[in-house]
């Protein structure tokens, strides 16, 4: 998988690298199982701080999308709901309807878009 940080984004890099292994994980370009990067290995081939790569790990960990193992490294994990996810989502949903709102969006439009992300990202065509 490649990865691509924009150091020019006002996104702080390590949630770049989050969202980046997310989304690999969505597309199916990791697997579960899959071993990631070490630390220090991702670190010096993006040429970020090694502190950025393990806050980002450790936000993945939380989330359940890796798994951190000290003989393993890191290991990406068959994610399921858990009880953190659906009020974590909640709120970006509600956050993204906020911003829906504040630009006039009617509701058939804002599930149009969502729609068609989802489907993006399972690799299928929109409704």
């Amino acid at each position: 998988m490649i990865i691509k940080i924009d150091s020019r984004s006002a996104q702080p890099i390590y949630e770049q690298l989050r969202d980046q292994i997310v989304y690999g994980i969505a597309n199916a370009r990791l697997v579960p199982g899959e071993p990631l990067p070490s630390v220090r290995r991702l670190a010096a081939d993006l040429g970020i701080n090694f502190h950025t790569v393990s806050k980002a790990y450790a936000l993945l960990c939380d989330d359940g999308y890796i798994a951190i193992d000290r003989r393993k490294g890191a290991i990406v994990l068959q994610a399921e709901g858990g009880q953190n996810f659906v009020p974590k989502l909640t709120a970006q949903l509600e956050f993204c309807a906020a911003q829906a709102v504040c630009h006039q969006m009617t509701l058939d439009e804002f599930l149009h878009h969502c729609r068609a992300c989802y489907a993006a990202q399972k690799g299928e065509k929109a409704l």
